[in-house]
């Protein structure tokens, strides 16, 4: 696939705003980072911006995309919001979306039948490739920085990540690399119509992980499988709710059914290199003292 880089942004000036929606997570804040440093201006997405954008107020909506050319799409896990935000996009002039799903969206049994992310990703991708707009789809494998900044962040600080992952490996991403991939898709010509899947180079273990980061640390981290029922026990206790720990057990499960150790290669086909090594992201982090207490 041809790429044409910066495509879109040479030769004019961009007038018209991008929107980040969760211009303030794990990816939509390295979105908003590249832009800037591209010269895009960008509106971030988020309850706390101005203006205030929030998937469960529609009423925000408008406001957020009043001027807005491009969009990248992260999506209202749980609820059914990406096909009315997309019509809505179309109505008011949007040219491109450039959409996160989530792995496993084409493969059966990936997710559980009752799975709320799934079916908020299955319904997303429908509506984006069915819309007027330019489209894109990224869809990520589990992000590398669920160790420094996400789910597993506490565990780990704690000396003990606790999961029912079993022995399973999983390929993790570095959202540098997905930020990367979507500020491409949004700024340059050739992503049009693409599904990018992206993941690490190899897949690895949470022992293997954890192990890479007490090496990096000097910290002693380990990791402890524990049985999806158990787990989901240990989570009730500490206050989650039922559903909520259930939901978070199911979204581990495909790493311990070996359905998360395949490499993907939308990284290189979108940016034309590899994608960044998990020890990389290892070593990123402990020298900004991310697992310093």
């Amino acid at each position: 696939m041809a790429r044409i880089p910066n495509a879109g942004l040479t030769g004019r000036m961009i007038r018209h705003p991008f929107l980040v929606t969760g211009g303030t997570g794990k990816s939509g804040s390295r979105v908003v980072s590249r832009l800037k440093d591209k010269g895009v201006p960008v509106r971030v997405g988020s309850r706390s911006s101005d203006p205030p954008f929030d998937w469960t107020d529609r009423d925000t909506w408008d406001a957020a995309l009043e001027g807005v050319e491009k969009v990248y799409l992260v999506p209202f896990d749980g609820e059914l919001l990406t096909r009315p935000f997309v019509q809505r996009c179309e109505e008011l002039g949007v040219k491109r979306v450039v959409l996160l799903s989530g792995r496993g969206v084409d493969v059966p049994g990936y997710a559980g039948e009752n799975s709320g992310a799934g079916k908020t990703h299955i319904d997303g991708e429908d509506a984006v490739r069915t819309c007027r707009p330019e489209w894109t789809i990224i869809r990520p494998a589990w992000f590398a920085q669920n160790f420094s900044e996400g789910f597993f962040l506490d565990a780990v600080l704690s000396g003990e990540l606790r999961l029912p992952a079993g022995d399973g490996a999983a390929s993790f991403v570095d959202a540098e690399d997905i930020a990367a991939v979507v500020v491409a898709a949004l700024t340059e010509t050739g992503h049009t119509g693409q599904v990018y899947e992206v993941s690490g180079p190899r897949a690895v273990t949470m022992a293997g992980a954890v192990a890479e980061i007490s090496q990096a640390t000097g910290r002693t981290v380990r990791y402890m499988p524990v049985a999806p029922e158990d787990f989901v026990a240990e989570l009730v206790a500490q206050g989650w709710s039922r559903g909520d720990a259930e939901d978070y057990a199911d979204a581990v499960s495909p790493i311990r059914r070996g359905m998360d150790s395949h490499i993907s290669d939308g990284v290189q086909r979108a940016l034309g290199r590899p994608s960044r090594d998990f020890s990389d992201f290892v070593k990123r982090a402990a020298a900004a003292g991310t697992w310093q207490d």
